[in-house]
Parts: C-alpha cells; sequence; structure tokens
C-alpha cells in the first residue's frame, strides 16, 4: 500500500479547534490522501475554525437543525456518512472526543468495516451521565476504535483497564496545543471592540462559560449569584462572561447579569479571539472541557464549575481546581485567587500536563505505521 486514503469527521467547534492541526499535518505527508468531512452539528462556530485554519471540507452534511435533538443528529450523521464512505471509501476515519458527531462518525464507519481511529481517547469521569452524553459518547467510541490516541499517561491507563490492546494506544499529547502555537499573539487586537477597552494591565479579568446541560437551571443561577458576589466584593474584578447562544443558559444569565457594573456579557467567541482572551486573562472559571487543557498552557489557574471532570491531570498538577456549582463554594474559591497572591502563583506556576506541540506529528506517524507505510518509532508525549 504506497498511499492512504484518511477522512477527519468532525461537527462542532471544539473538534474542529483539535482536529485542524491534525488535518494540516496529514495534508503535508505524500502518503496520505487527506479528506474532510464536516456535520455542522454545530454551523456558525464550526465555520470560523475553518476560515481561521483555512480548511475547506470536501464534504459538509450541514446537519444542524433548530432544537435538534441527539436522536436527530445521530440519525442524520449515520445517514449523511454512509453516502460519504460510500463514494470515497477512506482507508480509516479520524473522529475526535466525545461529541455526538463522533459516536455516531465511529459507528458508521464500523457499519462499513473502516478503520477508526480516535483522537483524544481515554477521557473518563467513570459516571455515564456526567458530562452527559460526552462520557458515553467517548467510551463507545473507544469500543470500536482501531487506534487510540490518548493525550496523557492517565487517559492510556483508562484505556489498558477497559481490555484496549496496548499495541493499539499512543499517548501524543492534546492536540490543543498544537493549535494555540498559532492562534496566540502577543500584542493582539480582538476583533469583539468591547474587549479591547478593558484595562487587562490594571483590573483582574475573570474569563467565564458555562453551558454545560447538567448546569442548566440551578447551576447556572448559582453561577451567576456568585459572579455578582465576587464582582461586588472586588473592586479590581471586572468579568467577562462568554455566554452561549442557547435561551437556556442566555436567558437566565442576562436576567441576572445585564447591565451590573464590571461585567461584559458577550457571545462566544472565534478560536483565536478566544485563546488570546485567554492569555490575557487573570484567571478563568469554565464548564468547558477545553478550556481546562488550553488555559494551563498559558499559565492561567482555572476553577472548574463542576462536580466531576474527566482530565484529571490538571487537578493533580495543580493548575485547576474542581469547585462545582454551589454559590458559596464559588465565591470562596475565586476569592482566594484574587485575593492571596502565593496561592495563585502556585496555581499559574504549575507544569501544564497536556501536550508540547507535536500531538498531531505522532498522530501521523501512528498511522503510517499501522499501515505499514513507515517503520519509524513513535516517541510518545
Amino acid at each position: 500500500m504506497n498511499t492512504i486514503k484518511i477522512m477527519t469527521i468532525f461537527g462542532t467547534r471544539p473538534e474542529a479547534i483539535k482536529m485542524a492541526p491534525l488535518v494540516k499535518e496529514l495534508e503535508k505527508d505524500k502518503n496520505i490522501i487527506s479528506k474532510v468531512c464536516v456535520t455542522a452539528q454545530h454551523r456558525e462556530m464550526l465555520d470560523q475554525v475553518l476560515d481561521l485554519f483555512d480548511i475547506v471540507p470536501d464534504y459538509d452534511l450541514n446537519i444542524m437543525k433548530t432544537k435538534q435533538t441527539l436522536t436527530g443528529i445521530t440519525n442524520r450523521v449515520l445517514e449523511g456518512l454512509e453516502e460519504v464512505f460510500d463514494e470515497e471509501k477512506p482507508d480509516m476515519i479520524l473522529v475526535h472526543g466525545d461529541t455526538t458527531t463522533t459516536f455516531a462518525g465511529g459507528l458508521a464507519a464500523f457499519y462499513k468495516q473502516i478503520k477508526v481511529g480516535h483522537v483524544e481517547a481515554g477521557l473518563r469521569t467513570f459516571d455515564k451521565y456526567f458530562p452527559f452524553p460526552e462520557e458515553m459518547n467517548r467510551k463507545l467510541t473507544g469500543a470500536i476504535a482501531d487506534l487510540h490516541f490518548a493525550p496523557t499517561k492517565g487517559s492510556k491507563n483508562n484505556l489498558l483497564r477497559e481490555g484496549i490492546n496496548e499495541h493499539d494506544i499512543y499517548v501524543t499529547g492534546n492536540t490543543v496545543i498544537d493549535a494555540m502555537q498559532h492562534t496566540v499573539e502577543e500584542n493582539y487586537v480582538f476583533e469583539q471592540e468591547e474587549l479591547n477597552y478593558i484595562d487587562f494591565d490594571n483590573k483582574k479579568v475573570i474569563m467565564i462559560t458555562a453551558h454545560r446541560r447538567e448546569n442548566w437551571g440551578e447551576g447556572i443561577e448559582n453561577i451567576c449569584d456568585a459572579l455578582n458576589e465576587i464582582v461586588a466584593k472586588n473592586n479590581d474584578v471586572e468579568l467577562v462572561y462568554l455566554v452561549h447562544l442557547n435561551p437556556v443558559v442566555k436567558d437566565v444569565v442576562f436576567s441576572k447579569l445585564e447591565g451590573k457594573e464590571r461585567i461584559h456579557l458577550l457571545p462566544p467567541l472565534d478560536t483565536k479571539q478566544t485563546h488570546n482572551l485567554i492569555n490575557k486573562s487573570f484567571m478563568i472559571m469554565t464548564d468547558s472541557g477545553g478550556l481546562q487543557e488550553e488555559a494551563p498552557h498559558l499559565g492561567k489557574p482555572v476553577l472548574v464549575l463542576r462536580d466531576v471532570t474527566e482530565r484529571p491531570e490538571a487537578v493533580e498538577s495543580g493548575t485547576v481546581k474542581l469547585v462545582g456549582t454551589d454559590k458559596d463554594t464559588i465565591i470562596r474559591e475565586a476569592n482566594i485567587l484574587i485575593n492571596n497572591e502565593a496561592e495563585y502563583i502556585k496555581m499559574s506556576k504549575s507544569t501544564n500536563p497536556y501536550g508540547d506541540g507535536k500531538a498531531s506529528k505522532r498522530i501521523v506517524k501512528a498511522i503510517l505505521k499501522y499501515f505499514a507505510i513507515s517503520e519509524d518509532e513513535v516517541h510518545e508525549f
């Protein structure tokens, strides 16, 4: 086999950010015919990343619908990919992480007996409903996959405990670190004009995101109540809350925080603006998974607004702390970082366990080795 056809499949912004550097690395190799299929599970936010990294998909399923359900997404991905696979007949598909696109993509490939590579494999909370549906999406994809690209040794160990053959697992680091080498700029000017008027040098700017299903309702309400009190008690603090477009989140956030002094409510930013906002911020508060990897790379402490995380390495290394959605706990832990310089430095100086910017290169080498095109050793992260 002289050349192999590898199809990369993704559908949301987080996937796109992490798959983009891998797509670029696949395109460089003369032994690989690289194809890209997007499902557009999320439309607008996905397109921002495609534009940033200059990726033009070969196939766009464009499945997103208003008030879409998990069942509907799964069905549309399965049906759309069946046609794509019949036309292209890839040797292997690559999916990322834990989205419904990821699981449905892996399942569609399995039905066609196409090999599956799982990028960012092996993360676990060991509770199938937290995060929902991501935990089971990731676990079920792992059961289908032929190659597992684990970002850390901890993720590899999770896979080994589930009976995955060690020879099929590679510890690569996380591809998001690869991506950030192309997005963060020292003297960056934001397209979101309001951010250019924030005094990042003299204010302690806290960036916030919170939108996960398990936090809908009381969780988001508690977070907002805590943010109000944090700002009221700390005159040197400003908040930038990137508010998810889902009305379930947006309506609660705006009802509690709109118009408050030193609180900026902004729509989700594109990838480059988000990474540069992290870089300029004092600290991060989030229920996102990806930010737990991105912020430590830039030396920013993270308070995770969840009770469990599938990324325990950052907690163990000290860059991330789980605080849940209890109002008093959030206030207490935020105030410690705001007012205790030693505690802040301890978190900000901890080692990021998620990568060295070479994950994509390792993945491509592993794929070439799997198909016996190259005998080069894959030096793991």
